[in-house]
């Protein structure tokens, strides 16, 4: 199930009621008053939602055709030159190589993208670094990783509302500690009398924010 993340400030709490219609009841009436440690303090009930949001699958693999390199050297030659040399050291089998399709080549950032005419031919780079690179007979070394094919899937605008889910504001702070208001936040919010009903959940912050999640 997705979980979908609310912020819960201080002097809040949430409520979920086994039967909406005591959620929705309670948020009607708008203001309460509760009893808190021989206190009475009034507080406001509001409809519980979800700030607008977003939800997607990220599906990364690693490509069989490409390969990232960096830290390709300097040389004062035309860029079509480089491509070229790149092409054919990338080319030669014994240094894990085979048959390129292209080179996209940065000049700039030094870098370039290499894509080979066979599947599976990256297969050889894994686990490899640093690659030999020779040009006008030095040997320098290129950095060396596997690309990756990224794609979304199953993405989603939500903004959730909670029926059955109310939110307090204005909940005065008392001597005693979090765990104790709640319970008599609670109390009051049962009783048939007090227009309240059966929770299933509450969560109440006296101090900070806590992030709570929902399940979709």
């Amino acid at each position: 199930a997705t979980k979908i993340p609310f912020r819960l400030n201080q002097n809040q709490a949430l409520l979920t009621f086994e039967d909406e219609k005591v959620a929705q009841r309670l948020v009607k009436m708008d203001k309460h008053t509760v009893n808190l440690d021989n206190k009475t303090a009034d507080v406001r009930v509001k409809p519980f939602t979800l700030d607008m949001g977003m939800k997607f699958e990220l599906h990364v693999t690693l490509s069989g055709r490409k390969i990232n390199v960096s830290g390709v050297p300097e040389l004062f030659i035309p860029e079509d030159w480089m491509r070229d040399k790149l092409e054919l050291n990338f080319y030669k089998s014994e240094h894990g190589g085979g048959e390129v399709e292209s080179v996209n080549y940065d000049k700039q950032s030094r870098t370039a993208v290499i894509t080979f005419l066979r599947p599976g031919a990256t297969n050889s780079f894994v686990g490899c670094t640093r690659y030999p690179f020779f040009v006008n007979g030095r040997c320098y070394r290129l950095s060396v990783s596997l690309a990756t094919d990224v794609h979304l899937e199953k993405f989603q605008l939500y903004c959730g509302i909670s029926k059955k889910t109310i939110l307090l504001k204005g909940i005065q702070e008392t001597e005693d500690d979090e765990e104790s208001v709640q319970d008599m936040i609670e109390i009051h919010f049962q009783k048939p009398s007090n227009s309240g009903g059966e929770i299933e959940k509450i969560k109440y912050v006296s101090k900070g924010a806590t992030w709570v999640c929902f399940e979709e």
